[in-house]
């Protein structure tokens, strides 16, 4: 059990690291850094967009629009840091 929860917290990590990479990216082609008519930038952007997308989907149907602030990203931070944190501490804690 204790290998599964090593899993399972390794992808959240993981996740967590798309994440940031991809808000970073974002702001970067947001304030004209980055180039978007590069092939290769544009399909990093087009891999991380089809990743985060389904995690951002049912954040955004719940929050209220705010134009073109998007906080979906930092919900999703906080929910695995709650759960990278708090939940997955806590089970391993209980099968000791």
């Amino acid at each position: 059990m204790y290998t599964l929860l090593s899993i399972v917290a390794f992808l959240l990590y993981v996740v967590w690291w798309i994440i940031i990479i991809q808000a970073v990216l974002s702001w970067l082609v947001a304030f004209n850094v980055i180039n978007t008519s590069n092939d290769f930038v544009r399909s990093i952007l087009y891999t991380l967009q089809r990743l985060t997308e389904p995690l951002y989907r049912p954040i955004r149907r719940l929050m209220p629009d705010l134009g073109a602030l998007d906080l979906s990203p930092l919900v999703v931070l906080l929910i695995l840091y709650i759960l990278m944190n708090i939940v997955i501490p806590n089970i391993a804690a209980s099968l000791a």
